[in-house]
């Protein structure tokens, strides 16, 4: 109908109205109830998880509460993937398309923290979830479930998949698990991650390599007859000081960090072992790769200066994230359809008594679903091995609000959120909204291969490479 211009603001608004009014498909609605039906079970997982508040290849408690819910869900699981513990895959249904969907589960170290909004640890010196991945897995695996109900019921015909990742924090438990083939016959998988925005993910990470760089040289008495000597420790200063020198002359995406982890005993013995931990990151993989190459001459010079012998070791390596828009306009539509995060006062009132007592800035929560960003050609600071599974399949991200506006995260605050309500909403949110996208995969072929199309595009002549070194996963021996 043409509207007069007198009518066009009426006309909009009834358009509005309408749009607003427009009925939910039935798969939607279904999954939707789902995971409403499953809400107190699910809360129940993420506070077990973190309560549990394992760090990275330690999980076990946490893998066996998420792997046996799926199988008293009727998934079928299988655990010890890539010979890691606490990795397992939990499936249902049967042939095309397989959706996969990513849940993590790991803490960090020495962020103990009771569910208040004053610092107080729950366990002094232990871990806590300050990156949320206590509510990663529980919402993952209920947007799995309610897949797995629809299929089993006949609505839907294909696989779903649950990944439990472990260790995305430390020892890349997602390459491991890619270098062992598990995702490479995957249509589409998403992920999420807690946040203080609501947004489809349009923006990517930082590729990383992590070495260990280990020089070795000759002790002596430093008072008596230090020419004798050949100090490791000389050596890995010197390298220290090259890799310093060399920030002038990279690209400003570059990031260098390092730490020393050995640099001798006592002062009156030349140190003959001396060791770097030294990390790289870029914008690209292949960024990466030019100053990872220079860092290795660094090295060589160092240990010719000095005299000494000079190795290095990959730890692991991360690739970028490789940003999809298509899959994100699609995963967009479904948050709104999920709609805006509600607070009650007291929620309110935690947040900003929380982000107080942290010394920063109280701005609130914000529960609004933002606009799709631009991806920006630099992305900020932090590096996650979703990447590597980005460059083997097409992958949505989202990301969810567990705290407070601007939050810091990687804190104690991030994790007394977590194990209250604020943390349990977004949870949530987060669940419908995978789900629900889900279920548009699956029904619509188009959007696959669209989504197919402008990863291979994207991606290019890229040969996906896992940085790893030769051998299993660090996995630490369990005490008894």
């Amino acid at each position: 109908m043409k509207c007069m211009p007198l009518l066009a603001f009426l006309c909009l608004s009834f358009s509005a109205i309408a749009q607003k009014a427009a009925p939910v498909p039935a798969n939607k609605q279904a999954v939707l109830q789902s995971i409403a039906k499953h809400e107190a079970e699910l809360v129940k997982i993420s506070d077990q998880v973190w309560s549990f508040a394992e760090i990275a290849m330690e999980e076990y408690q946490s893998a066996k509460v998420l792997s046996e819910y799926a199988e008293a869900q009727g998934f079928k699981v299988t655990r010890n993937i890539a010979d890691i513990p606490t990795a397992f895959i939990a499936e249902y249904g049967s042939g095309k398309p397989i959706i996969g969907i990513l849940g993590e589960f790991d803490a960090l170290p020495g962020l103990s923290q009771k569910a208040s909004p004053v610092k107080e640890a729950l366990q002094k010196g232990a871990a806590g979830h300050g990156c949320g991945h206590n509510m990663f897995g529980a919402a993952s695996l209920g947007a799995a479930v309610a897949i797995k109900e629809l299929i089993a019921s006949g609505k839907l015909k294909g696989t779903i998949r649950f990944y439990g990742t472990p260790a995305e924090e430390d020892k890349a438990g997602k390459v491991y698990m890619a270098r062992a083939g598990v995702f490479n016959d995957l249509d589409v998988c998403l992920d999420w991650h807690p946040a203080y925005e609501n947004l489809a993910n349009l923006q990517s990470s930082q590729a990383v390599v992590d070495y260990t760089v280990s020089f070795k040289g000759k002790s002596a008495h430093a008072a008596a007859d230090p020419w004798n000597g050949k100090s490791a420790l000389d050596a890995a200063e010197l390298f220290n000081i090259g890799m310093n020198y060399m920030r002038e002359h990279i690209k400003p995406s570059v990031r260098i960090h390092y730490v020393y982890k050995q640099a001798g005993n006592v002062p009156n013995v030349i140190p003959d072992e001396a060791s770097v931990w030294i990390w790289i990151r870029d914008s690209k993989r292949s960024g990466v790769a030019e100053v990872e190459a220079r860092m290795k001459e660094v090295a060589k010079g160092a240990a010719l200066m000095t005299g000494v012998e000079v190795n290095w070791k990959l730890n692991n390596g991360l690739y970028e994230i490789l940003v999809l828009e298509s899959g994100a306009k699609a995963l967009h539509k479904n948050m709104q359809l999920v709609g805006p995060i509600q607070y009650t006062k007291e929620e309110l009132s935690f947040a900003d008594s929380i982000m107080k007592a942290y010394g920063a800035a109280s701005l609130g929560i914000d529960g609004s679903i933002k606009d799709l960003e631009q991806t920006r050609p630099d992305p900020d600071g932090g590096s996650t091995d979703v990447g590597d599974v980005s460059y083997i399949v097409p992958e949505i991200s989202l990301n969810a609000v567990t705290a407070p506006y601007k939050a810091p995260w990687h804190s104690w605050v991030v994790v007394a959120c977590g194990g209250m309500s604020i943390g349990h909403k977004g949870m949530l949110f987060a669940a419908k909204s995978l789900s629900a996208t889900m279920v548009d995969l699956f029904e619509n072929e188009q959007l696959r291969k669209d989504i197919r199309k402008e990863f291979e595009t994207k991606k290019g002549s890229e040969v996906w490479k896992a940085m790893l070194p030769d051998g299993p996963p660090p996995v630490p021996v369990r005490s008894n």
